[in-house]
């Protein structure tokens, strides 16, 4: 979506207070104007890669030059300034004038910057985005080509969002709708819990009154003249740092900035020093949050003042120190959850300076909610006894060797670091006021600040992280406990009444996975020149495609298929597919999930399993050095699965606890019940209700996944900075070295399964939140992919065309919705199946304009070519974010998925670019007459429930 405004990304299930303040804390506020740059306040080493400086009128640049992928640059534009300058008349306004820089200026007309950009290749979201939070407002542009008329243009746009923007009354007016549609959004029990918990910890702060959404009422009615005035007083030169990163000239780079950016004065004076408040000193205190749809989590946390101070190498080592603790407390915690007795669902531990308000120290647990109490009572006892008895050496040396493998994995892997991510980073590390520093500095400066660490002095810095204001106690729940806060804080104090003894020493672990048998034979061999690919049979029947690339430094990424995932389950009943995380946190029968991350501590490995339309799923991202050890763990779990029945029940009280989520908001019910619902109701692809969900037994759960992990087909696909020969030999020792397994063999089963027929009525769901929020979707049936591959060309550019003119009407012109979006999914594994579909979240009242907007575009596709501009750009943005797609070892992973069974899927490949630019304006009227007349859609949609 083209704007983003503190979206919670992680994912439900493991969701905790830590990661909640995480989506809050975008950090650094610059309570003072500064021109110059942390390094020439700091004795630490900004990265000798990177341009710093700074022009006469004090905006600061940063450039840097960088070829992955080769022939794109990253944009960032970041004003020091957001939600905490606004005045109490202006609420929210730092956010509306982030949309209005889509929305005209002195050289680009209303309506135009979002064309020219898809022109270039830039599609509105992914490419072309931005952000407000409580301390700056970001501009990105990720520029497909870095020919001279791209880069001017984006620096263009750049330089008219300075300065030069419009700001029209009647452009706001119709703006209006969609920044209140993407507050109502926002507006989930997550949101409102993470909001809740910040405003608890920084009472007394000035963030706690200046969410970046701001106030319905000033979004509302605000005179476009206050959008001005905040306009004027914030967006300044000496606010502004200008970041480029790509595979441009640094020299040629600097020389047009300065020429665009030179002139750029400041409209007026400086605003006035803020008053950021004074953080409020508390003791022990205990406090119940209410969130209707939410999960049930327990927090204790430890607040004191934020220090300024700059970023010098021995702040940045108290840090570490204190990290170092906390990742011991958080893995003992972690401990706990994988029990059989576990006394909650999941924990965290952390600290960070958030919103340069306070620094937190904060340890929180996931619970179901009648369990609170034991997950209180565990997290005060594992904190007390670590801040008495303290940790041991072992458990430190620990952290550090997981710690430096990282930092390593990463410096090895710098020079073909992603330009976008270090734009981002950059980005970041401004916001953070922080020097930015290279991966191998990094790497330096850790090896430096933890040599000759000992546990004495983690113990001292676990005594500081647990002073200030606290122990602050928090439980959040859907429903308040009887007698409130103060039967948390007796539930508390009885806790601490217990005395705590010292942690048993753990015993060190080897990793046992080493040996399968005889390395496997190969019996077929042959290789794809043009797409630089070898396949590989061994004499066992597994398959291995093999891609040696060198796109990402150090990166290898690997991927195991099993059977045929969902076409071999039963079609006729619920299956517990919603538990397969709990394979990986399974273990295996000789190790549990603890002792494998014990004993491969060194590792950079990685185990994750899903389950596909047709295969089940083992993924690991890994390094050329510990090939070698991914390939023998996914092995390990191949051959020698435990589905330990912890790990089940572990997963099934995480989704028991946070299934109201899905109710509580009309996009949450959308992505619980649209994969049912276009399936038509098939229960493979049906998500549980709370009824399943508690009647599944952890027996289902093995009966599920055995037979088809110890016994399906196994296709391997390896990609990365690996030789093909390596890939063979290793793979040979590992999964050649199992008993005999079935052949994949192409199948052409759908397994009966069909999009829904169309409907004159919706179907129609509910949904327990807010009253003037509703969502809907109108999709139609296509086909699969592989079968016709020219029409699947055709329906991508036939539905972008569509979502452009839904957006250009409903968005933009009529300000109904923020969420607005098309898709296409066209199956590569079910024969005959796959559909488009629109979907938007907006007002119950709009719904029936949305639809009836969808007919009238679908009617006119079908009946008039679209214009050379118009096809344009909706392609360029396709074909741009393909061959960026391509520069990455995912897309290669996920492409190459069955092709040794499956030629088709390699024609795919080779005809990705250029069946696009194929496609012709004859193609797409052809195409909407045959699938999107309007008695063809199939329509769902999700009302509130008090209006249904």
């Amino acid at each position: 979506m083209p704007h983003k405004h503190m979206e919670c990304s992680a994912a439900w299930w493991f969701l905790t207070a830590v990661s909640l303040l995480a989506n809050f804390a975008s950090p650094a506020y610059a309570d003072t104007l500064s021109t110059s740059w942390p390094q020439t306040q700091s004795d630490l080493k900004a990265d000798s890669n990177v341009h710093f400086g700074t022009l006469a009128n004090g905006m600061r640049f940063a450039i840097m030059r960088n070829a992955t992928p080769p022939g794109q640059a990253a944009i960032r534009f970041r004003i020091g300034s957001g939600s905490l300058e606004e005045n109490d008349n202006q609420q929210g306004l730092a956010h509306v004038l982030e949309h209005m820089a889509f929305k005209g200026s002195t050289h680009v007309a209303e309506g135009e910057m979002i064309r020219i950009l898809q022109r270039k290749g830039l599609a509105f979201g992914p490419d072309t985005n931005a952000h407000t939070s409580y301390d700056e407002t970001v501009y990105a542009l990720d520029l497909p080509e870095v020919d001279a008329d791209t880069v001017s243009t984006g620096l263009m746009l750049m330089r008219e969002t300075a300065s030069e923007l419009t700001l029209d009354a009647g452009a706001l007016d119709r703006e209006r709708g969609v920044i209140l549609s993407e507050e109502r959004l926002r507006d989930t029990p997550q949101y409102r819990a993470g909001l809740g918990i910040m405003n608890s910890l920084l009472a007394g702060r000035r963030a706690t009154m200046r969410v970046p959404i701001g106030k319905a009422d000033i979004i509302s009615k605000a005179p476009v003249d206050l959008v001005r005035d905040y306009y004027r007083a914030n967006y300044r030169p000496d606010r502004a740092t200008l970041m480029v990163v790509g595979d441009i000239d640094p020299a040629a780079m600097e020389l047009e900035i300065q020429q665009r950016f030179g002139d750029w004065k400041a409209a007026g004076p400086a605003s006035a020093q803020l008053d950021l408040g004074t953080l409020e000193t508390k003791g022990e205190s205990t406090d119940v949050l209410v969130v209707p749809g939410g999960m049930t989590n327990i927090q204790i946390a430890w607040t004191r003042p934020y220090d300024a101070a700059p970023d010098m190498f021995a702040k940045r080592r108290t840090q570490l120190i204190e990290d170092l603790g906390l990742m011991v407390l958080k893995r003992r915690v972690s401990i706990l959850a994988s029990k059989a007795d576990a006394p909650f669902i999941s924990a965290g531990v952390g600290s960070q300076d958030l919103l340069d308000s306070a620094h937190v120290v904060l340890i929180a647990a996931n619970s179901e909610p009648d369990k609170w109490q034991t997950a209180l009572t565990a997290i005060d006892q594992e904190q007390r006894r670590i801040q008495k008895f303290g940790v041991a050496q072992a458990e430190i040396d620990r952290e550090i060797l997981e710690y430096r493998s990282a930092l390593q994995a990463a410096a090895a892997g710098a020079a073909t670091r992603a330009t976008t991510d270090i734009a981002s980073m950059l980005a970041s590390s401004v916001d953070d006021d922080q020097v930015f520093t290279s991966p191998a500095e990094d790497l330096s400066l850790f090896e430096t600040m933890t040599n000759g660490v000992t546990a004495a002095e983690v113990n001292q810095a676990l005594q500081h992280a647990f002073t200030g204001n606290g122990p602050q106690v928090v439980l959040q729940t859907t429903q308040s406990p009887q007698g409130g806060a103060e039967t948390v804080r007796q539930v508390y104090d009885a806790s601490k009444a217990v005395a705590v003894s010292a942690p048993s020493g753990a015993a060190d672990v080897a990793w046992s996975y080493t040996h399968f048998g005889e390395p496997g034979a190969v019996v077929e061999r042959r290789a794809v020149d043009d797409l630089g690919l070898t396949m590989v049979r061994f004499s066992n029947g597994v398959r291995l495609t093999v891609k040696p690339t060198k796109l990402r430094a150090n990166e290898v990424l690997v991927r195991e298929d099993i059977g045929r995932g969902r076409l071999d389950l039963p079609r006729d009943r619920p299956a517990p597919i919603w538990a397969s995380p709990a394979i990986a946190l399974s273990g295996v029968k000789a190790m549990d999930y603890q002792d494998i991350q014990k004993a491969l501590t060194a590792n950079i490995v990685g185990i994750d399993f899903s389950v596909g339309d047709s295969s089940f799923k083992f993924d690991g991202r890994t390094r050329p050095e510990d090939l070698a050890t991914q390939l023998q763990l996914m092995t390990a779990y191949t051959a020698d699965p435990a589905y330990r029945p912890e790990a089940f029940k572990r997963v099934q009280q995480a989704y028991l606890n946070g299934i109201d989520q899905y109710q509580a908001t009309p996009g949450g019910v959308v992505g619980r019940d649209l994969g049912g619902l276009v399936h038509s109701g098939d229960p493979r692809w049906t998500f549980p209700d709370r009824a399943q969900l508690s009647a599944a037994r952890p027996e289902d759960f093995e009966a599920l996944f055995r037979p088809a992990v110890s016994t399906g087909p196994i296709d391997i696909t390896i990609v990365g900075d690996v030789t093909v020969d390596d890939a063979i030999r290793l793979t040979a020792e590992t999964f050649g070295a199992l008993p005999p397994r079935p052949e994949m063999a192409p199948s052409n089963d759908r397994g009966d399964v069909n999009f829904p027929a169309a409907n004159n009525k919706p179907v129609l769901q509910t949904h327990s939140g807010r009253a003037d929020s509703a969502a809907a979707i109108a999709g139609a049936p296509i086909g699969d992919l592989l079968s016709d591959l020219p029409r699947s060309f055709t329906a991508n550019v036939a539905v972008q065309i569509f979502q452009n003119r839904l957006i250009d009407q409903f968005r933009i012109a009529e300000g109904a919705s923020y969420a607005l979006e098309g898709d296409v999914n066209l199956s590569r594994e079910l024969p005959g199946f796959g559909y488009a579909y629109f979907y938007v979240e907006t007002d119950p009242a709009k719904i029936a304009r949305f639809y009836a907007l969808v007919d009238e575009v679908a009617d006119d596709l079908s009946s008039h070519d679209v214009s050379p501009d118009e096809l344009a750009r909706a392609r360029e943005p396709i074909i741009e974010t393909l061959k960026h797609q391509r520069q990455g070892n995912e897309y290669w992973i996920e492409y190459l998925h069955g092709a040794q069974t499956d030629p088709r899927r390699l024609d795919r490949i080779r005809d990705n670019l250029s069946g696009y630019d194929k496609v012709t304006a004859g193609d797409i009227r052809e195409f909407a007459a045959t699938y999107f007349s309007p008695e063809k859609f199939w329509k769902f949609e999700v009302l509130p429930a008090a209006v249904r």
